[in-house]
């Protein structure tokens, strides 16, 4: 059952949801309240193209607790992103909680540590479009280079991104406890004097001066195909704009729009049913 899971999820992204969790009893999806329309989302899962599927679901306003105790008192064990092999060495970069940190990872040559203290934000490296982000910028040279990360999260892209070399990273989120972690994860990694986080969607671009070398966004679908035309006013020419954040049935409509907006495809690759896009100005 896991394709007809996968194409509700799709579905269901189309009308608003951003975030799903596979549960024993389903799929837990989530959606910002003034996002949500019940009427779309009907018309949507009445249409799973699946001989005698049929979905039904309940709506409930998220759990209102502490999940920042929780996370205190769970944490994540290190995630090992691993870049493309250089001169037989592939760079590595390891990001932990600060807590869980084995001392084999530490003495690894050639890696860098990302901690991330994680607020209620998305962005651990625990899901596979964060990693494929992640190594994505491992094989690229971002030395000097200014980089944007839209739609920030905890912080990590654009940590990572200023960890590999790059002078000056700006990110914005919608979420306003987003906004502030991802400034806490910079002080953290100590890169806070090369980051600023926004708070906004993507029209705060609009008071942000210059061009990036660098363009990243792992959000859903439907907010990348709205946002792409302001993410390439923002990229100068000849930078990259990184993708990820939908399924790979997706990819196709993305391509397409970048296409419309003068974007080459130069490189994709695929986690699971997750999808990553490496794209290239003219």
């Amino acid at each position: 059952m896991q394709d007809a899971r996968d194409i509700v999820c799709a579905l269901a992204g189309e009308a608003g949801f951003e975030t799903f969790e596979d549960t024993s009893e389903g799929v837990k999806g989530y959606v910002q309240q003034e996002l949500f329309d019940r009427q779309i989302l009907d018309v949507l899962l009445g249409g799973v193209p699946i001989d005698g599927a049929k979905v039904s679901y309940e709506v409930a306003e998220a759990e209102d607790r502490d999940w920042n105790e929780q996370w205190e008192q769970e944490g994540f064990d290190p995630i090992v992103v691993r870049g493309a092999e250089i001169d037989g060495e592939a760079p590595v970069i390891v990001i932990h909680d600060g807590r869980h940190l084995p001392a084999e990872l530490s003495k690894s040559p050639n890696h860098l540590e990302i901690e991330i203290d994680a607020h209620l934000a998305f962005g651990t490296g625990n899901h596979e479009t964060t990693r494929m982000m992640v190594a994505t910028l491992l094989s690229l040279q971002l030395h000097g280079k200014r980089v944007l990360d839209c739609g920030t999260g905890t912080g990590i892209l654009a940590i990572a991104a200023l960890k590999l070399g790059a002078s000056e990273a700006v990110g914005y989120d919608i979420d306003e406890w987003s906004a502030t972690n991802a400034t806490h994860n910079a002080v953290i990694n100590q890169v806070d004097q090369h980051f600023t986080s926004l708070l906004g969607d993507v029209s705060v671009l609009d008071k942000v001066k210059g061009t990036f070398d660098v363009v990243m966004a792992n959000i859903n679908r439907n907010i990348l195909l709205a946002d792409m035309p302001m993410m390439c006013k923002k990229l100068a020419p000849g930078g990259v704009l990184l993708l990820s954040g939908f399924y790979t049935a997706d990819t196709e409509v993305l391509t397409e729009k970048a296409k419309e907006l003068g974007l080459t495809v130069k490189k994709q690759c695929q986690e699971a049913d997750w999808a990553c896009l490496t794209l290239c100005s003219d």
